[in-house]
């Protein structure tokens, strides 16, 4: 009877053991580094701080802005009382995702037309991105290692995207430092020299985090290069609308490349343009070769998508949803969008003005005001950057990128003062 006591507690010890050392060797992961530095900046109590790391939009008092035109279109569901909590199909609000199509495609896209175009509704276009490259690592035709070129610098997100899904990334030239610009020559000779048949993922509009958008004869010779090497273009559009303030100059390469025929997939995210940053509205579009691929494509996806997260949710769906579905809805958000892109233009000129014309900043800054959208590449370094995070209290990424709506005419000046004094060396 003893020994049958020993053995128990024996048991008992080893299994405690096992557990409480259960996870011993998983490696403490590193905070991410843009909720990192909000969360810095929010414990900071000096009175002047800045926060240019977040990517999202802010009004001249530093607010969230909610879109008028959400406002409205929330009432509307508040008042829909035939509106229910049933789940939505696997991909999605059937309204919403041929509106969605339309938005980033054009109402006159030969692949709607021709029911070429397969659409699921995602969760934002993290999730677009997520089942786009988990779709390309089981379906695409692979002739060598399973590889993605991005651009050099991408947004930090898309790396481990593609890792997650066993696909290697890969970087293709970019941005070239020398001119806080776009490195065409080193674009085009990647994609010539990258084997046949290769993955490039391309930032549709406002790239992030540079800014710097190839010109529409760039445009033009990149699609050719694309269509000689029979490369596929994975685009990744969150910014329609947003960077320029018009919907369809923001949607032109993707809507260009489709009529050339380049082989492709779009990632859409409403998240920027509609303000539904927490609802996760998004959706991912496949163009196919005919409407029977399509068909194939639709059917694998759902099966994807049932296996990650069942169905999407409804909420910012419906939202988006009737405001793009409704035309006098649409007009308001096209003029809300206008808001917050002509908000960002003034910060770029009034920011460009104080570092040229009042302060004499060393340096040149046109790139302030030909780069687009949210976000800046300042072209300084991470010792300029990190001394600005760590005495002026200006809160922004080591690679020198600002989120520009972080800007306001309260705190501009303050900023472009210490921009000067750290580019002086005199912070």
């Amino acid at each position: 009877m003893t020994d049958r006591l020993k053995q128990v507690v024996n048991h008992v010890s080893s299994s405690n053991k096992m557990s409480n050392d259960l996870w011993q060797n998983v490696p403490l992961a590193p905070p991410d580094s843009i909720f990192k530095l909000t969360a810095a900046y929010k414990a900071d109590p000096f009175e002047n701080k800045v926060n240019l790391g977040v990517g999202a939009y802010r009004d001249d008092d530093n607010k969230p802005w909610v879109l008028p035109v959400v406002r409205k279109a929330e009432q509307i569901l508040l008042n829909t009382p035939s509106l229910d909590h049933e789940y939505l199909p696997i991909t999605g609000l059937p309204e919403f995702t041929a509106a969605a199509a339309k938005l980033i495609l054009g109402p006159d896209s030969p692949a709607i037309a021709g029911g070429r175009v397969t659409t699921v509704q995602t969760i934002s276009g993290t999730g677009a991105n997520h089942l786009g490259a988990l779709f390309l690592e089981r379906f695409f035709p692979w002739s060598g290692n399973k590889e993605i070129y991005l651009s050099d610098p991408t947004w930090a997100n898309h790396p481990a995207i593609f890792k997650n899904v066993g696909i290697v990334p890969r970087t293709y030239p970019y941005y070239d430092p020398k001119t806080i610009g776009l490195d065409f020559d080193g674009y085009m000779n990647a994609l010539k020299t990258a084997p046949n048949n290769s993955i490039f993922l391309i930032h549709a509009c406002a790239h992030n985090p540079t800014g710097v958008d190839p010109t529409r004869e760039q445009w033009n010779e990149i699609a050719a290069v694309m269509l000689d090497k029979g490369h596929y273009g994975f685009f990744d559009c969150a910014y329609q609308g947003f960077a320029s303030g018009n919907l369809d100059n923001d949607a032109w390469a993707v809507r260009e490349f489709v009529k050339k025929g380049v082989n492709m997939l779009i990632c859409q995210s409403f998240a920027k343009n509609a303000g539904l940053y927490g609802e996760r509205v998004g959706a991912l579009h496949v163009i196919s070769s005919s409407k029977e691929a399509a068909e194939r494509v639709k059917s694998q996806l759902s099966v994807l998508q049932r296996s990650e997260i069942s169905n999407p949710p409804t909420y910012g769906a419906r939202i988006v949803n009737l405001i793009l579905n409704d035309a006098g809805l649409f007009e308001e958000w096209k003029r809300d969008i206008a808001t917050m892109a002509g908000r960002i233009i003034d910060m770029r000129k009034q920011l460009y003005k104080v570092l040229t014309e009042e302060l004499k900043t060393p340096g040149n800054w046109d790139h302030i005001v030909n780069q687009i959208g949210m976000f800046s590449f300042t072209g300084i370094t991470p010792q300029q950057s990190q001394a600005l995070v760590e005495k002026a209290h200006v809160y922004m990424t080591a690679n020198g990128r600002i989120s520009m709506t972080g800007l306001n005419r309260k705190n501009l000046g303050y900023f472009a003062e210490s921009l000067d004094k750290a580019v002086r060396g005199q912070l």
